[in-house]
């Protein structure tokens, strides 16, 4: 098992010690990364002057877009149900 990996990520001007599994790395600091340039860009396009304000929009964003993925998901699956019920409706026409 490996060694736990102690890191700092920097989210809003603030260091966020964290000890984690050294798989963990590089999607922590990726994510880090996007929260950064997603409160550069909400500082830049709005008028917002408190930090706890920018983090709840991009929060909201992150877990909309989770949402999303899963609605999109379920949606892909049904479709794919009912095209392989049509498929298997044609197989038992024809062998019948």
């Amino acid at each position: 098992m490996a060694e736990k990996l102690r890191i700092k990520l920097s989210i809003a001007d603030r260091v966020y010690p964290l000890t984690i599994q050294p798989e963990q790395e590089e999607g922590l600091r990726k994510a880090a990364k996007k929260i950064d340039n997603m409160i550069k860009q909400y500082e830049q396009s709005y008028a917002v002057r408190d930090k706890q304000d920018v983090l709840a929009m991009c929060a909201l964003q992150f877990a909309s877009q989770a949402e999303q993925r899963v609605i999109d998901k379920n949606s892909d699956e049904i479709d794919l149900t009912k095209k392989l019920n049509y498929l298997n409706d044609l197989l038992d026409k024809n062998l019948s």
